[in-house]
């Protein structure tokens, strides 16, 4: 049987990817123990112009959330042990990162200053040729602002979206408490999710008020770093 592939950005700044999604799913994937290959790829290319996607001998599935539904059915069930009450708690909780908070993140790494803009423009599009670099990342910024914007999130000020991404990074920083994941002693797809999105906020180059926030909750820098020593001890070693 061919190996599962996963197509996500290249990696970049040390970190799993640049990507919150991509990085859920690779997480989840070692957490699981389910073995990979890793191929590079940028939206256009996939088939819901967004990354990350996978094929498993020949069935590809898009979207990091229905990625994992298909990871939980066809290999490891990382909730097999929760409860009803936990499997909803858990779902809320996705919701709060990928639906909220990553909105504030989104805004600072595309909207916030040029110095981040650079930052991301060269991770994302700097193996582009020279002559259609900056027409494409230029559109692709463009395109993404009235995303942040549709969604709501861009019609703030940019202090309100301070405000409303460290009500969350706090909320989450309370929940985890002194645990090692979020639902005790064992990693779940809250856990795949939580990292891949704390570690775009507080492990990378790209500079916000949400960083400097985050860098202040003690338990998420732990389970950021405990996190990144355990299932990606090849990265902090290469």
């Amino acid at each position: 049987m061919d190996m599962l592939k996963l197509y996500q950005f290249n990696r970049t700044w040390g970190i799993p990817n640049l990507s919150p999604f991509c990085c859920k799913v690779e997480t989840y994937l070692r957490m699981a123990d389910i073995d990979y290959d890793i191929v590079a790829a940028l939206p256009p290319g996939a088939p819901k112009r967004k990354l990350p996607y996978i094929d498993d001998s020949g069935k590809i599935v898009a979207d990091s959330h229905f990625i994992l539904t298909h990871l939980r059915s066809t290999y490891q069930d990382l909730d097999k042990d929760l409860d009803s009450t936990q499997r909803a708690t858990s779902l809320a909780w996705q919701h709060l990162l990928e639906d909220h908070l990553f909105w504030s993140f989104f805004y600072f790494r595309w909207m916030y200053t040029d110095d981040n803009w650079k930052i991301n423009r060269k991770a994302i599009f700097g193996e582009l040729p020279p002559v259609i670099q900056n027409i494409v990342a230029l559109h692709t910024r463009s395109k993404i602002k009235r995303q942040i914007i549709g969604q709501g999130m861009g019609r703030h000020q940019t202090e309100e979206i301070t405000l409303l991404g460290k009500q969350d990074i706090d909320a989450l920083s309370d929940f985890l408490g002194n645990q090692p994941f979020f639902f005790g002693n064992q990693p779940t797809s809250l856990d795949a999710s939580a990292y891949g999105m704390l570690i775009n906020i507080i492990g990378c180059p790209i500079e916000s008020p949400l960083k400097e926030h985050g860098l202040t909750k003690e338990n998420l820098r732990n389970y950021v770093n405990r996190i990144s020593l355990t299932y990606y001890a090849d990265l902090s070693q290469a």
